[in-house]
């Protein structure tokens, strides 16, 4: 091999193998996970305009959006899954989480959806709890509060009838004004626990015709509610010191790759 050349590339390369939250000289071989824990608005946030995709856009290359959302499950559901998700040894903790419940909590007793009710007292102890353990799992992770988003009742009521006609429930099994009830306890465990939170809640309704514009059926989210969700979970997590211009690639950027001699970036 002549001085300055590059040396052949071996036969057979086996990448090595880097353990959870380790990395490899200078290349980071493990990418940091922001999961997102939450019930439907979360599980549908990787669909087409969805605002977990938006946000694995975001953060490509610097970090893995993880989605563990879970449709129609409450936060007292949320506790059993806690220790499977986000376990206290064996895998590295998440770089940030958001939890995302209270739609279902929220859900009126008495009504069709009662199953699902959960009191608010138990509500906000519920997410305490949750807040808790993910402290345990590590005391740097940004863990960010996302509180219920607001109802149409009347969209409820459509949504309905457009399913069951004459046979669809007469009264509404959530009403806003209930998950408003919940945003605020979400809210305030947030300034008690000294974390941030979204308020979901209020910022959709600032804008008029909020009902039809940001929710396709009076309590799941449009592409433009999920634009509303993807804006402020964006915002706070740059608060929180996350900006993904400021993250390091996982491996090194094409440009930085000497055609003639790759070997050199991965060493």
């Amino acid at each position: 091999m002549t001085r300055g050349s590059c040396p052949a590339a071996p036969a057979t390369i086996h990448p090595p193998v880097c353990p959870a939250g380790a990395t490899s000289g200078s290349l980071g071989l493990v990418r940091p996970r922001v999961v997102l824990f939450g019930d439907s608005i979360t599980e549908q946030s990787f669909r087409p305009g969805g605002w977990g995709a938006a946000l694995a856009d975001n953060y490509s290359r610097k970090a893995d959006v993880v989605v563990r959302g879970y449709g129609g499950y409450n936060t007292r559901w949320a506790l059993f899954l806690m220790h499977h998700i986000f376990p206290l040894d064996g895998i590295a903790p998440p770089l940030a989480t958001t939890i995302f419940f209270g739609a279902n909590d929220a859900a009126l007793l008495g009504r069709t959806s009662e199953r699902q009710h959960v009191p608010v007292s138990e509500y906000k102890e519920n997410l305490k709890n949750i807040v808790n353990h993910l402290k345990d799992c590590s005391n740097s992770m940004v863990i960010v509060l996302i509180t219920p988003p607001p109802i149409d009742e009347e969209g409820r009521e459509r949504f309905a009838r457009s399913l069951y006609g004459e046979n669809a429930r007469k009264l509404p099994e959530r009403t806003n004004e209930m998950a408003g009830v919940y945003a605020g306890q979400c809210i305030e465990l947030a300034r008690e626990m000294h974390i941030p939170c979204v308020n979901i809640w209020l910022k959709m309704q600032e804008t008029e015709g909020w009902q039809t514009l940001y929710l396709s059926d009076g309590l799941h989210l449009t592409p433009e509610g999920n634009a509303v969700v993807h804006k402020e979970v964006v915002k706070t997590l740059r608060n929180a010191g996350l900006k993904a211009e400021d993250m390091p690639y996982d491996f090194p950027h094409h440009s930085k790759i000497d055609g003639s001699c790759p070997d050199m970036a991965f060493q």
